[in-house]
């Protein structure tokens, strides 16, 4: 594709992200969580960065499959730009409802609904594996013609409009307006594990599918956001694997060998006959919702709120279609990226190896980035703000941590 839809749409998202963070801090609502917030953020960059790699891959699957098309159509006519937004919609709310219905589409959908808030920051909280099932979805549009590369830019579109609706700040419009939008209190009800609302209201842009095909429920209650069996971590790996790993296991487990094929497909939550059934999660304790909170190192969230802002221009390279990267370096900086995000989760939760990860991840990352720069012959002024992210970073590190261990070995138990 000539052009990354994702990356142009990035500085939009971010902007309407802290337009309404700073509303929430306004309120004082509640509706951000720090540790939640930074956990999201981390895996959205992550998750940019797949969205690149997939759609190379899918593109010339599309391509050749394209060829068997009857004939082609002109998706630069607005009436085909509406066929197709309403083809990527329609086909959407069958991958959304896979996703929700069966095994392998909840392993690869579920790291999306683990955060226990809403807002624009979960909604850039999307599983690293669930690209790949999204596109797979789209192929009877480039059968019946339309161009691969407009299916695949208007699947980006599709989506970035899907950032709209996850936010509790605009509360319900009009009756004529939710009838047949996707609205807000819609989006509210599906991210909900209330018993009324589980596995409901899948439409991405138009919610009439939903009342077409019986899953649509009207928000009449309060929402409590989350998994019935919480994540209980900020780890991106074990969010975006934790459900991968139960299912192996229960493959690798099971003595029915076809058990352990059907076991994919079948209705989520379905565990072979030869296992017990898996006990549930607790998100409420005698009635009253409980939220994961970790003890994080003392002193870091200012430092990770400079490296969040900081990492939005290394996600850029891996993700927009100008950077001067070579894809060997992308995928290089996209470990990194993963790396970054796991020692943030290490600080959330005071693990021991965090801020050595961090300091490793700092340095590599600084150093191969400047020279990447250099060597491609970007402008100066990149490579030397990389250089000086470096520097300030190892400072930061080195002297406010440090504060902050001295701090914590005075008083050992910081009220």
């Amino acid at each position: 594709m000539s052009l990354n839809v994702y990356a142009v749409a990035t500085p939009f998202v971010i902007a309407l992200a802290l337009a309404e963070f700073a509303w929430c801090v306004a309120r004082r609502n509640g509706y951000y969580s720090f540790q939640d917030s930074i956990a999201s953020m981390g895996t959205a960059v992550l998750n940019q960065c797949v969205n690149v790699a997939v759609a190379l891959l899918v593109l010339p699957l599309f391509t050749q499959l394209g060829q068997y098309a009857p004939w082609r159509l002109d998706a630069s006519s607005p009436l085909s730009l509406v066929a197709l937004f309403l083809g990527v919609d329609f086909l959407f709310y069958w991958f959304h409802r896979f996703g929700h219905r069966t095994n392998i589409g909840w392993a690869a959908h579920s790291p999306h609904h683990s955060t226990e808030e809403l807002n624009y920051a979960v909604a850039l909280r999307a599983s690293v594996t669930q690209r790949l099932f999204s596109f797979l979805f789209y192929w009877p549009l480039v059968l019946v013609g339309f161009p691969p590369e407009a299916v695949l830019a208007m699947v980006a579109f599709h989506l970035v409009l899907q950032f709209i609706p996850h936010t509790r700040v605009i509360p319900k419009l009009p009756r004529w307006v939710e009838s047949w939008l996707n609205t807000p209190s819609h989006h509210r009800v599906h991210h909900a594990r209330n018993d009324a609302y589980i596995d409901k209201n899948y439409a991405g842009f138009l919610i009439i599918w939903d009342r077409m095909f019986g899953t649509y429920e009207e928000e009449t209650e309060p929402c409590s956001y989350g998994l019935t069996t919480p994540a209980n971590t900020w780890d991106p790996t074990a969010i975006n694997f934790q459900a991968w790993a139960r299912l192996f296991a229960d493959a690798i487990a099971t003595k029915s060998l076809w058990d352990r094929l059907r076991l994919w497909v079948m209705p989520t939550g379905w565990r072979p006959a030869d296992l017990p059934p898996r006990a549930l999660g607790y998100w409420k304790q005698e009635g009253v919702e409980v939220k994961y909170h970790s003890r994080e190192l003392s002193g870091v969230r200012g430092y990770l709120v400079f490296q969040l802002f900081a990492s939005m221009p290394f996600m850029l390279l891996v993700s927009h279609h100008a950077s001067p990267l070579s894809g060997w370096q992308k995928v290089a900086l996209s470990l990194l990226l993963w790396a970054m995000a796991t020692a943030w989760s290490g600080m959330l939760e005071s693990k021991k190896w965090s801020e050595a990860l961090e300091l490793a991840r700092v340095l590599a990352m600084g150093v191969a980035v400047t020279l990447w720069l250099v060597w491609a012959g970007a402008p100066q002024t990149w490579s030397a703000l990389t250089a000086s992210w470096l520097m300030v970073s190892l400072v930061w590190l080195r002297v406010a941590r440090g504060g902050a261990s001295r701090r914590s070995q005075a008083n050992p138990f910081p009220g």
